[in-house]
């Protein structure tokens, strides 16, 4: 089997952490390499945003190369501006096909094509016109999903995302799914047929994340050993809820002065916190200024994006992952850190409501609730058997999404398409 993996907006060779940047580019990764390693030929096609790059990149992995595709100028450009570049991604596609294909080669040659996010659904469309080729939608969030939890006008999506991500539950063979609250959310909000709906969820690589004793793992990033750490990460935005995270620690040190604050530390991975990262974006500033009127100076330390290679490390190093999200269609970073042994403290929203089991491998709190928040906080610090124990479920639980087994479903949906 040969699958064309669309990415229109971010690669996943991209550094994480960045602000389109997060699970969907881990995603698209990790089943690339899985599907590979399954037998199946992969080319991952996302849009150029350099002329640096290669045209065709191999180092994914051995069976997978990495298209970049000249849509529109070959430099970033903002997500919602994406939208007029889909004809030309499309019709590149098309004559690559064409052109490996007149030269003798397979390579031109799909048996599918999975888009991920909607502006990658509507390139599959045209393509299906082109190569007669079927396609799998996978949307990872929902425009309709967002507005609902939006805190200001420039939050919110646009009309032209909600009619399209209408149109493409209409218009794909078959849809993913990571929960079945998604699968809800996709019926009741954007009409999709729930025949079409498969439940796919996102996985997380075993072989990196995984127990690690926290000792050591303080001592490869370089935290003190008897330093408790409280983490975050994940991209800077305002749907992230970080700011429910900042209030909670101001909260929970006012009221337990006799915890020893100057051993504990809060660090939050993502983005760019140096000045011109906060003038290019408008969240890192504003976390900036609120963790200075909270008194939080000495507290909170903002890292930036870390490598992927890292993150198991500081997962395995903290006390408790924090994910105070005010949606999230999954919660990969609560899955990442359960794997390694963490226990994981999140908002009880979308994917997060079945993905953490509540008080076992963590604790779900209601979204936005400072006091919740802190009060979880509480328990978990002044409770390290209680833990070890959440801990240890939380690596036992997330065995079960290994990318072996979620890329075998994943090619259970493939094969019932391309058939």
């Amino acid at each position: 089997m040969r699958v064309a993996l669309i990415s229109f907006h971010t690669s996943p060779l991209a550094t994480l952490g960045g602000k389109d940047t997060g699970g969907m580019n881990v995603f698209v990764r990790e089943i690339a390499r899985e599907l590979a390693h399954q037998g199946v030929q992969v080319d991952v096609f996302t849009r150029s945003q350099s002329t640096r790059t290669l045209r065709i990149d191999p180092r994914l992995a051995p069976g997978v190369r990495v298209i970049h595709v000249p849509a529109g100028p070959e430099e970033p450009v903002r997500k919602d501006e994406l939208f007029q570049y889909v004809p030309a991604f499309a019709d590149w596609m098309c004559e690559f096909a064409a052109r490996e294909s007149a030269e003798g080669e397979a390579l031109g040659r799909y048996d599918l094509i999975h888009a991920n996010y909607w502006l990658s659904g509507l390139v599959a469309e045209r393509l299906r016109e082109c190569w007669g080729t079927r396609f799998v939608m996978t949307f990872h969030t929902i425009a309709e999903m967002k507005n609902q939890i939006a805190q200001r006008p420039q939050d919110l999506e646009g009309d032209l995302r909600l009619s399209q991500e209408c149109h493409l539950c209409y218009s794909a063979d078959r849809i993913t799914a990571s929960t079945t609250v998604e699968k809800g959310q996709l019926v009741h909000m954007l009409g999709a047929g729930s025949s079409k709906i498969r439940i796919v969820p996102p996985g997380v690589d075993l072989s990196r994340f995984s127990p690690i004793e926290q000792k050591y793992a303080k001592n490869v990033i370089g935290v003190p050993r008897d330093r408790r750490m409280i983490l975050f990460t994940g991209r800077i935005e305002r749907l992230k809820g970080i700011d429910t995270l900042l209030h909670a620690v101001a909260l929970l040190r006012e009221k337990r002065t006799d915890f020893d604050w100057h051993n504990l530390c809060v660090s939050l991975i993502g983005g760019d916190p140096s000045e011109q990262g906060q003038r290019e974006n408008e969240e890192m500033a504003r976390l900036h200024a609120l963790r200075e009127e909270l008194g939080l100076l000495d507290l909170v330390a903002f890292l930036g994006a870390r490598d992927q290679d890292s993150l198991q490390f500081y997962y395995a190093a903290a006390d408790v992952l924090v994910m105070p999200s005010h949606y999230e269609s999954f919660g990969m970073v609560a899955l990442e850190a359960m794997a390694c042994g963490t226990p994981v403290v999140v908002s009880d929203v979308g994917g997060l409501q079945e993905l953490v089991k509540h008080n076992r491998t963590g604790m779900r709190v209601k979204v936005g609730d400072v006091a919740a928040m802190a009060h979880a906080l509480e328990i978990l610090l002044e409770d390290p058997a209680l833990r070890r124990r959440m801990g240890h479920s939380a690596s036992c639980y997330a065995e079960d999404f290994s990318w072996p087994k979620i890329v075998a479903k994943l090619l259970a949906v493939y094969r019932e398409v391309a058939r």
